[in-house]
């Protein structure tokens, strides 16, 4: 194995040892960790087999098998990113919906207590 395998190798053995003690932790969700499993396993799998990323660039018509890297992981940030962006908007939404009804509630409680808004802010 040559040295650039060996050290994408070791990358890719590095990202898996990360992944699993951020699960065992807990600062890793599992959704986002089968994703980062995916990346590290195809890593390994290009780092064992080199010969697959020279197959697949030829396959594809590609001049170099780093135009394929670049490109592929270029696809996976975006992919990335995508999902990041739409859990985003649906978290604010849900937030919004929460702060919402909790300001319907501590009307509620105002006006079942009697209160006025001077009151309440007061006690704040």
């Amino acid at each position: 194995m040559m040295g650039a395998n060996l050290l994408g190798l070791a990358m890719a053995v590095a990202i898996l040892v990360t992944l699993f003690e951020m699960l065992r932790r807990h600062r890793l969700r599992e959704k986002y960790a089968l994703i980062w499993f995916l990346i590290a396993l195809a890593a390994v799998v290009v780092a064992v087999f080199p010969g697959l990323l020279g197959w697949a660039t030829d396959l594809l018509g590609l001049s170099l098998p780093s135009n394929l890297l670049f490109f592929v992981a270029s696809v996976v940030l975006l992919l990335l990113t995508l999902q990041h962006s739409y859990e985003l908007g649906r978290l604010e939404e849900r937030t919004r919906t929460l702060a919402e009804e909790v300001g319907l509630l501590r009307l509620e409680i105002q006006r079942a207590t009697g209160e006025d808004d001077t009151e309440v802010q007061q006690a704040r």
